[in-house]
């Protein structure tokens, strides 16, 4: 049954001892201070308290987590609110086995009514200042998605919500002919799956991001896509077509080629090796692809940057990048508990090295920094990619999108003019 636990300030008194700060997180509390001991207790450097640092989350009054038999197929260990939620509601056993009753989370879509379909940004980072975004939330359950952090704004947790709260844009095609449409539109590539996958496993069934495409073709419209599904094969036609005409370019990231590995962290995307089919697919259509290995996990994945390099050198592909590991607000905490659960004997070395890279943080959000890191690590980690991209002959020449064919259909004259 719910309980709500109302937040606590634990400003008013110094920190204590590592291991004293792991054992108030035992006793209660609600979720946020709860994880905030645990931060307080791996800061603190002692190594008792990491390794009794997953532990300290399973309190049954305070503990997000959730059992396994219910998050199966899912990424995230817990569910705890959402930042701007002023109450916490977790599940505890009241001693009447009614946890034994509680239902898995199951994949649930809702409809977002939006008005508009093209978001803008001004990010001096990144080489797009406008994308679409067909679903909210992503199936696909990466524990690593900076995305997680946006259905807060929803009064959704980052966490399991995430991955099973999703909602649709079933009207985007048409709102996006309508932006397009507009006399004082002018056209710059569209990026579509910045944030959210537009081929996660719920556009087989809603077929949005096809109508999506249909709109962009029709108009002329330069795309950028980014996807981890082998579901952008079905949309080959298109794809094909707008790339007779420069309008198009496809990005599938490829993290590990460990199919375990990426069960683990991508539960429900597509394996590796239907990525490489994918990109080996686009590629012979003539459609410009990139590979992209992102995230990079400092000694869970960086080790296989090369061989990644040289798989989707041979599918075709002759352009590719890669990104560290991001962990904005919600993420670093779903991040922590899931590589805890998951590499217990990994856990203080992958964090020791993501905090150089970050300049002692989590994770540093400025500007030319966030994409890279900074350091010793991100520089080794960036040089490996440049040799082995170099031998592999990728990044000689990267594909450009045409703005040249951008063409509004001719709208039909409204009544008056024949007077």
């Amino acid at each position: 049954m719910p309980r709500t636990a109302s937040p606590r300030n634990a400003s008013q008194t110094p920190p204590p001892p590592a291991a004293r700060l792991v054992r108030r997180a035992e006793r209660g509390g609600d979720a946020a201070s709860q994880r905030a001991a645990v931060r307080a207790a791996d800061h603190a450097g002692t190594e008792a308290a990491l390794v009794e640092a997953p532990d300290a989350l399973t309190d049954p009054v305070g503990d997000a987590r959730v059992d396994a038999e219910r998050r199966r197929g899912r990424g995230a260990q817990s569910n705890a609110s959402g930042r701007y939620e002023a109450e916490a509601r977790v599940a505890f056993d009241d001693g009447w086995q009614s946890m034994d009753d509680l239902p898995p989370f199951k994949t649930q879509v809702g409809i977002d009514a939006a008005r508009k379909v093209i978001t803008r940004n001004d990010s001096p980072d990144i080489p797009f200042d406008r994308s679409i975004n067909p679903y909210r939330g992503c199936e696909h359950g990466c524990i690593y998605c900076f995305a997680r952090p946006t259905h807060a704004y929803l009064g959704l947790s980052p966490g399991l919500d995430f991955e099973s709260h999703l909602f649709a844009k079933p009207d985007a095609p048409e709102l996006l002919a309508r932006e397009l449409s507009h006399p004082s539109y002018q056209p710059r590539m569209i990026a579509i799956g910045t944030n959210t996958d537009p081929y996660q496993p719920i556009e087989r069934q809603y077929k949005i991001m096809r109508g999506i495409l249909e709109v962009l073709e029709r108009f002329g419209h330069p795309v950028g896509i980014v996807t981890k599904s082998a579901l952008v094969m079905r949309d080959i036609d298109i794809l094909s077509r707008m790339a007779e005409r420069q309008l198009v370019k496809v990005g599938i990231s490829i993290t590990t080629l460990d199919p375990k590995l990426a069960r683990a962290m991508e539960p429900r995307a597509s394996t590796p090796a239907r990525r490489l089919e994918a990109l080996s697919a686009l590629a012979r259509a003539g459609v410009p692809v990139m590979a992209m290995v992102a995230p990079v996990i400092p000694a869970l994945n960086d080790s296989e940057i090369e061989r990644i390099l040289e798989a989707v050198a041979h599918a075709g592909v002759r352009e590719a990048s890669y990104i560290m590991l991001r962990l904005p607000l919600e993420v670093r905490d779903l991040f922590r508990e899931w590589l805890a659960a998951n590499f217990p004997d990994r856990y203080r070395h992958v964090m020791s090295l993501v905090r150089d890279m970050r300049g002692g943080k989590d994770y540093d959000s400025n500007w030319g920094v966030r994409m890279k890191g900074a350091g010793p690590i991100a520089w080794m980690v960036g040089r490996r990619f440049d040799v082995a991209a170099e031998k592999l002959g990728l990044n000689k020449k990267r594909a450009r999108v045409s703005l040249a064919h951008f063409s509004p259909p001719e709208q039909p004259k409204a009544q008056l003019s024949l007077f």
